[in-house]
């Protein structure tokens, strides 16, 4: 049986005691969320581009979520010691937590039987009313042509949809832990 040796030198690990693996710095964390969200927006935009996607209110709505989650990212990761960047990590909480509920509803949409059911209603929503208003400002970035309920690409089987809960869940995962980070003492 091989036992640890501490690169100083130092005596064996005791057989059956934990390894402990060294932290990873709370600021190197939300750089990180910070670049994967950035780099969600930039695929999302181009695959819109290169296939002639047609994104939905959801889409871009999950793409502004993406976009604030990439600035909240890089405050808290540049001023992770003051109150600036605490506010910026806790704010990464709801603002995931909204991307899974949007992205949950979609993909929940887009297993319905064709026809049965639709993203468009009566009256619009504050989430419509909202992508629309940014629609207006900046359309290269921010028009809805699609409808929530058609899933016109698949990756590995999953919608962009699903790709994007499964992306806004990892995402409330890791601010948690990061938040713990901070917690622990230095």
């Amino acid at each position: 049986m091989r036992s640890w040796i501490d690169p100083a030198g130092a005596a064996p690990k005791p057989a059956g005691a934990p390894l402990r693996m060294k932290a990873i710095p709370p600021r190197l964390l939300w750089s990180l969320l910070a670049l994967c969200c950035a780099s969600l927006v930039v695929a999302s935009l181009v695959l819109t581009a290169w296939l002639g996607l047609h994104p939905c209110h959801l889409c871009i709505f999950q793409r502004v979520l993406f976009m604030t989650l990439a600035v909240l990212g890089g405050l808290a990761a540049w001023r992770w010691r003051h109150h600036l960047g605490l506010w910026a990590a806790l704010f990464t909480l709801p603002v995931s937590a909204s991307g899974i509920a949007a992205a949950g509803y979609q993909s929940w949409l887009q297993e319905q039987p064709a026809g049965s059911t639709s993203c468009v209603a009566g009256e619009p929503t504050l989430v419509e009313q909202f992508v629309e208003w940014l629609g207006r400002l900046q359309p290269d970035l921010f028009l809805a042509t699609g409808f929530c309920e058609n899933a016109e690409l698949s990756i590995f089987g999953l919608s962009l949809a699903n790709w994007a809960l499964v992306a806004h869940s990892a995402f409330l995962v890791f601010a948690l832990l990061a938040l713990q980070s901070r917690r622990r003492p230095a």
